[in-house]
């Protein structure tokens, strides 16, 4: 059994949340090991719904449909042999904000140079005219 807790350092010192003194004080007698990793956010909500955007806008130049667009990408990008030397991908919902920023840039580059689509990012300066129009349609 896994568990996680959440610990923060600032200024030198370490805070633990109490779930993670409750954690410790469950566990049965024996030995244990623990693993920290840096904590990341994972992707949000409006790092998605561009994703979904882009689809929209790709489907909407291609005939293809989103949801198969989607595939490709996670296909193309999010791809890795797993231990048993099958290559298997995964999904964005996986992905961290570092993670899903580079799962968009490739999306971004690819949908340029292979099929001459312009996807604007949020500062981009037509990018309102584009949430505009692809926020609707279904």
């Amino acid at each position: 059994m896994s568990q996680t807790a959440v610990l923060v350092k600032e200024n030198g010192e370490v805070r633990m949340n109490k779930s993670f003194d409750f954690m410790c004080s469950q566990l049965r007698n024996g030995r244990y090991k623990v693993t920290i990793e840096r904590y990341t956010e994972p992707r949000t909500l409006s790092q998605n719904a561009l994703m979904w955007l882009w689809f929209k806008c790709i489907e909407d130049e291609t005939g293809t449909l989103s949801i198969e667009i989607y595939n490709h990408y996670c296909k193309k990008f999010l791809a890795y042999v797993n231990d048993w030397g099958e290559e298997v991908y995964t999904t964005s919902s996986r992905l961290n904000t570092k993670q899903m920023t580079d799962f968009l840039n490739n999306i971004k580059t690819d949908a340029a140079s292979e099929l001459g689509i312009m996807l604007p990012l949020p500062d981009d300066r037509f990018y309102q005219a584009f949430i505009n129009e692809y926020k609707n349609r279904r």
